[in-house]
């Protein structure tokens, strides 16, 4: 079973997306801007793909500067209940598979998950070449 906590305004999360569906994945797709996390949530994934809230703050296009988050004083603590209340501070997209839970951006990363990958060639919204004709990963 293949999860992507999934936000479709950002390109990466529609490039991880595409590519987990072009491997021939059928994903649980959760949209967490609208759905929301849950504490256990956030700290269960943070866990497993060795993240800490701040290293997993989104601090461009989202509220943390002006919340104050960007401080290097602000504790881990402050970060995730921030997360709870505006979840769009959490960067993203969070994948998770049997491979293990990642924080795939750049949106190749996802490879590192998928046991499968797209035959190429695979390119990214912007016109990137992630796999080639070949099935060779570029990125």
């Amino acid at each position: 079973m293949v999860v992507i906590h999934h936000n479709p305004e950002c390109g990466t999360s529609r490039n991880v997306l595409q590519i987990i569906q072009d491997a021939g994945y059928e994903p649980v797709v959760i949209e967490y801007i609208q759905e929301g996390w849950t504490k256990p949530q956030l700290q269960a994934l943070f866990a497993a793909a060795n993240l800490t809230p701040r290293t997993a703050l989104r601090t461009s296009k989202s509220p943390a500067k002006e919340l104050g988050l960007l401080d290097e004083s602000v504790s881990d603590d402050v970060i995730l209940e921030a997360m709870l209340e505006h979840p769009v501070l959490v960067n993203r997209p969070i994948v998770c598979t049997a491979k293990g839970v990642k924080l795939c951006r750049p949106s190749e990363a996802v490879l590192d998950v998928l046991e499968n990958w797209p035959k190429g060639p695979l390119i990214k919204e912007d016109g990137e070449v992630i796999i080639d004709e070949n099935g060779n990963r570029l990125l």
